[in-house]
């Protein structure tokens, strides 16, 4: 298998706004397959996911979603399988590895810090500093102004603003703003609007729209197929660690992904007519 490419470390750098998808999947899973001791969590799942598009992932409760996750950032490795990136064969050993080649997970739990302000949340680990080792206050303050702002979040009253006094909303946009930051090419969001009210979900569903207008390739995770038809392109299912299917939204509904998650696509020799 190939060693991560070092050119990915100066990804994504002029993207384009109202960017279409693109033909060759930035992400591609082939076969991917993953076990915890006699439990298959995963067996020989396919997927991918394009620049300027959202795909969404969907699936009950066991169906493999977090481990096809966690396969990608790094956190478990897989047993079997290929991951392509950019059309290139790569190995994922761990986290850091997903972080090279562009790849960003925003976890349910959002992992920020309540006692910091937004500025320390988002160099939180990466903090630039001068000759002499002090913090570079006004240009990382400076940064973070311009990306909350290149994504419309315009609720956030000031940088300066403590985690702890944001709304859900605005932690979840503070927390996707981390990852466009750091110019990263793939973002996960892992049930983004999870326990948010009306308006916080509205804000965070915008925000996943201009996410894949930048040119990013983004996937969501969620129960809420509301949600999932409004903002996605694509529906990739899962079913006990299998693939179910691919579904375009613009030719499907909300009841056939519902019998997807729930029964599983029918076997082909159950759906020939027999003479």
């Amino acid at each position: 298998m190939e060693v991560l490419r070092s050119e990915h470390l100066h990804r994504g750098k002029n993207r384009s706004v109202n960017a279409t998808p693109t033909p060759t999947p930035t992400l591609e899973l082939r076969e991917v397959a993953k076990n915890f001791g006699s439990v298959e969590a995963l067996k020989g799942v396919d997927f991918e996911v394009r620049d300027g598009e959202v795909m969404a992932l969907v699936g009950d409760n066991g169906a493999g979603k977090s481990t096809l996750i966690k396969c990608v950032a790094g956190i478990y490795s897989i047993d079997d399988g290929q991951i392509f990136f950019e059309g290139e064969p790569v190995t994922i050993h761990g986290p850091k590895d997903a972080a090279r080649l562009g790849i960003e997970v925003v976890y349910q739990d959002l992992a920020l810090c309540d006692n910091l302000d937004v500025v320390q949340n988002m160099y939180l680990g990466r903090e630039t500093h001068d000759p002499l080792f002090r913090l570079r206050e006004a240009p990382m303050e400076q940064r973070t102004a311009e990306t909350l702002k290149s994504l419309s979040v315009t609720t956030i009253r000031s940088v300066r603003q403590a985690v702890a006094t944001l709304s859900g909303g605005q932690r979840q946009s503070v927390a996707v703003a981390r990852a466009v930051l750091w110019n990263n090419k793939i973002v996960f969001l892992d049930e983004p609007t999870a326990a948010l009210g009306v308006a916080q979900t509205r804000q965070v569903l915008d925000l996943v729209k201009r996410l894949a207008e930048q040119g990013l390739a983004v996937v969501l995770v969620s129960h809420n197929l509301v949600d999932v038809f409004e903002v996605a392109d694509r529906i990739t299912v899962l079913r006990l660690g299998r693939n179910v299917g691919v579904y375009e939204k613009d030719k499907t509904n909300e009841r056939e992904i519902v019998e997807a998650i729930t029964f599983g696509a029918p076997a082909p020799e159950e759906t020939e007519v027999k003479a």
